[in-house]
């Protein structure tokens, strides 16, 4: 939320984001104040993590009453731009992203601050320089602390919607549960090529779908299905902790007795050893499109929560699609036309007891009436 300017830092000679909040210009007093002290919000809750994988807090500054957040500058592809490149990434590249940003957010719930806008637009792979291949999550902007008292009114919703969790989708407060299933859409996202509930242009229709918690079923996230199977359970009380998270994408990556930090503290990694290609500076980004700008998705404010019958905990568990073996090639199709009702001509009977010369007449007086028409 808000947009982000790239500024120097005069005093300490860098580079830093600048974001600047919604502007309070126009607003009332009462709700410039709000914009005014979500970012102080905000910039108290990033200040707290100290992380290498989540964008680092520097500074919130008011500038003519303008709320302004100084941040750390990472030259970065985000996940969404990724996937404007490839439709889909391999599995192995997508677990260590998996346990990169799991670890960044296993540190914010460990300070008590729920996320509540993963995406794939908000997770950064450094395109150059030092940190290249290394992945940090970005933008607190919706965060809450879970000790914050600040009123908000349950019946409408700020998130992004293809990456809501079911139970947020209807109305309830976001939690850590939540945060785990919606990092779980957003590695969906990027294995499959598309979120677990579809692309929608149409938000509310896409927000019911979300609230019913029934995901298209993977096909093609091969060794981390049923990691992020666990993940998107429609009931929270199903899911696995973030921690829980981390440890299971490691494991995925390395193995049981693996090294946690060869994952955790390095660069992704493709197939071959190197940085994967989609994650260079140099390799070309098509012009954006609407599945682009789909995928990416827009954070809304003021959606609707959706009234779903169903309670969670007997929505039936997601499950894979069928992995059954495909039979052999198709027989060649063969053309079979179309079958025509045929009706036989009508005759023309006489009916029973007149006698044979009216009937004759009658036929006689049948056929001059036609040669007359036909001359």
């Amino acid at each position: 939320m808000g947009a982000v300017w790239l500024a120097s830092d005069t005093l300490l000679s860098r580079k830093v984001a600048v974001k600047q909040a919604t502007s309070t210009v126009d607003l009332t007093p009462e709700a410039a104040r709000e914009i005014r002290d979500r970012a102080m919000r905000e910039g108290r809750m990033a200040a707290q993590l100290n992380n290498p994988h989540a964008i680092a807090m520097h500074d919130v500054a008011l500038d003519s009453g303008e709320p302004w957040l100084i941040m750390e500058y990472l030259p970065a592809r985000s996940l969404a731009m990724a996937l404007n490149i490839a439709e889909s990434l391999p599995p192995d590249e997508v677990v260590q992203i998996g346990a990169q940003i799991a670890d960044a957010l296993t540190a914010a719930h460990t300070a008590g601050i729920v996320h509540r806008d993963i995406k794939p637009g908000n997770i950064l792979v450094a395109d150059r320089g030092s940190a290249l291949g290394m992945v940090k999550i970005s933008d607190f902007g919706i965060s809450r602390a879970k000790t914050d008292t600040h009123e908000e009114n349950s019946a409408v919703i700020t998130g992004t919607p293809a990456y809501f969790a079911p139970e947020v989708a209807r109305g309830a407060d976001p939690t850590e549960a939540s945060d785990v299933f919606s990092l779980g859409a957003t590695l969906y996202t990027a294995t499959e090529g598309q979120p677990p509930f579809g692309i929608d242009a149409d938000s509310i229709a896409l927000l019911h779908r979300v609230a019913g918690g029934r995901i298209i079923p993977p096909r093609k996230s091969g060794p981390m299905t049923a990691t992020l199977l666990h993940m998107l359970e429609p009931d929270p009380a199903r899911r696995p902790t973030m921690a829980e998270v981390r440890t299971r994408f490691v494991t995925l990556a390395v193995g049981k007795n693996g090294n946690a930090g060869s994952v955790i503290n390095h660069p992704l990694r493709a197939a071959d050893g190197q940085v994967p290609f989609w994650a260079l500076r140099g390799s070309r980004v098509p012009g954006t499109s609407r599945r682009g700008e789909r995928i990416h998705g827009r954070t809304m404010t003021g959606l609707p929560a959706a009234d779903t019958a169903t309670p969670l905990d007997r929505v039936p568990r997601p499950t894979a699609a069928s992995t059954t073996a495909a039979p052999g090639p198709a027989p060649r199709p063969t053309y079979s036309p179309p079958a025509f009702e045929t009706k036989e001509p009508k005759s023309f009977t006489a009916p029973a007891g007149l006698p044979l010369y009216l009937a004759i007449g009658g036929a006689a007086l049948l056929l001059l009436i036609v040669l007359l028409l036909v001359l």
